[in-house]
């Protein structure tokens, strides 16, 4: 005996609208993923100026030491507070590009010691370079994946965080070991988060495509500045 009271010509056209309703949300995916790689190609433009700034006037050396880690923590924390607020505000993009201008900012003092070796050119190149093959192996991977990676977050956050720690222990121990260290992890753990980032955008988990940005730039900053830093210790020439 037929239970299902509902007309049978009914479910074809419930079937219908589940299908109409996933390609909506996988075009609503793809629009904030578009969206996300727009805004952080235009993200590269103040933080490169913000880095010619301060290699230029000299005003990146001055971000050294204990005033430096504090002027960091408090522009680089409360940037990203505000733009956290205003995620959903029109300020958000605004908000965001400051922040990167104070990134590059921030990575000047750096690019000011490589920049000073004989091949220090060719280094940050070849920084470039590398990061933007992770950048662009990582976008291919999240396209490929079908497999949940929300789950992997948590762990690259408690990485994130060790690394966090000991980056403020060793502006007090000075330990070039540990900067070592820190640097290869730092690469390995944010090459990760860029895949988990653009996969919970494709995903549909992550819908606002500042806060996706916001996440994106964080780990290829932290890898171009770390795959500097090993760079500049292992093939930096004086002469």
């Amino acid at each position: 005996m037929n239970l299902n009271l509902q007309p049978s010509s009914d479910r074809p056209r419930r079937s219908m609208y589940a299908e109409d309703a996933r390609v909506v949300s996988t075009g609503g995916n793809a629009r904030v993923l578009r969206n996300t790689y727009a805004l952080l190609a235009l993200s590269m433009l103040p933080t490169v100026l913000g880095a010619w700034l301060g290699v230029a006037t000299g005003l990146g050396a001055m971000f050294s030491g204990v005033m430096g880690l504090v002027v960091f923590m408090v522009g680089a924390f409360g940037l990203i507070w505000a733009i956290e607020k205003n995620r959903n505000s029109p300020a958000a993009v605004p908000l965001l590009l400051g922040f990167t201008f104070f990134m590059g900012l921030m990575l000047s003092r750096l690019l000011g010691m490589v920049l000073g070796l004989a091949n220090g050119t060719g280094l940050v190149m070849m920084a470039f370079a590398g990061t933007a093959t992770i950048f662009f192996g990582m976008a291919g991977l999240s396209s490929i994946i079908k497999r949940d990676l929300s789950t992997m977050g948590k762990w690259l956050f408690v990485g994130a965080v060790m690394l966090l720690v000991a980056g403020i222990a060793n502006v007090f121990i000075q330990s070039s070991a540990l900067m070592i260290t820190m640097s290869v992890m730092a690469i390995g753990i944010f090459s990760a988060f860029v895949l988990h980032d653009l996969k919970r955008v494709q995903d549909g988990q992550e819908t606002n495509y500042v806060i996706a940005t916001l996440g994106v730039y964080l780990s290829l900053y932290n890898v171009f500045q770390n795959l500097l830093v090993i760079l500049g210790v292992f093939g930096g020439r004086d002469e």
